[in-house]
């Protein structure tokens, strides 16, 4: 089978309109987000990263892993039963989870550049996103491994961060990087299921591509704001 298999319609890079209501509604979540990050730096909910992380950073990795895959379970069980209340209560688990988050680490920029970096982030989240999105499209293959890999780092980069907890702190930038391969994966697994599955319900392939950006943004985030201080 070619490359450029028309069955996936593969040589196709314009959005029909399913796929831009799922683009649309995951872009929306995002600046939702954005903001709930940047509105959340002048609160004491900025402070949460400090006592979770402080006690071991293995503790702040579960609390967050625990508390999207609550929001993101809750969303899905809402949305399958058509109950807009369940499904809008995991959603705001999900955005506050990687709000807190987000504010916790750009809380240590300085307040002149926090707007910046926001919008390098987004900007660079964006071209992240535009590149696994044009290479799953480009090929006519399924991207359902690219799931279980995702699941493999996720759980691999956990592994290495409890042993960088305790034992080498060293290890915390390999599980940094295994967890952020991880969301990478996802969502090429997510954008795979968006081309593929069309029939699948379209608020639930939204969520899915959301948490994978989200989660994408969160470390293009602190990988900026380390840069940004490199350069002080």
């Amino acid at each position: 089978m070619s490359s450029f298999d028309t069955s996936h319609e593969t040589q196709r890079f314009t959005l029909t309109g399913r796929e831009g209501r799922v683009v649309g509604g995951a872009s929306a979540l995002m600046a939702i987000n954005v903001a709930l990050m940047y509105a959340f730096i002048a609160t004491p909910l900025a402070t949460i990263n400090d006592y979770l992380f402080g006690i071991a950073p293995i503790v702040g990795l579960i609390a967050y892993g625990l508390a999207i895959m609550a929001g993101e379970l809750i969303a899905e069980r809402g949305v399958k039963a058509g109950n807009m209340g369940t499904a809008f209560a995991g959603m705001v688990i999900l955005q506050f989870a990687f709000g807190v988050f987000g504010a916790g680490v750009l809380r240590f920029a300085p307040p002149d550049t926090q707007l910046t970096i926001l919008g390098l982030t987004a900007v660079i989240t964006a071209l992240m996103t535009a590149v696994v999105t044009g290479y799953v499209y480009a090929r006519s293959q399924t991207f359902e491994h690219w799931g279980r890999f995702a699941n493999f780092a996720f759980l691999g980069g956990a592994g290495v961060v409890l042993v960088g907890s305790f034992v080498l702190s060293e290890l915390l930038l390999i599980g940094f990087a295994l967890i952020f391969l991880g969301f990478l994966l996802r969502l090429g697994y997510e954008v795979w299921q968006v081309r593929d599955n069309r029939d699948a319900s379209t608020a639930l392939q939204t969520i899915g591509v959301y948490i994978a950006v989200a989660g994408v943004f969160v470390h293009v985030l602190q990988l900026v704001i380390r840069y940004m201080a490199s350069q002080e």
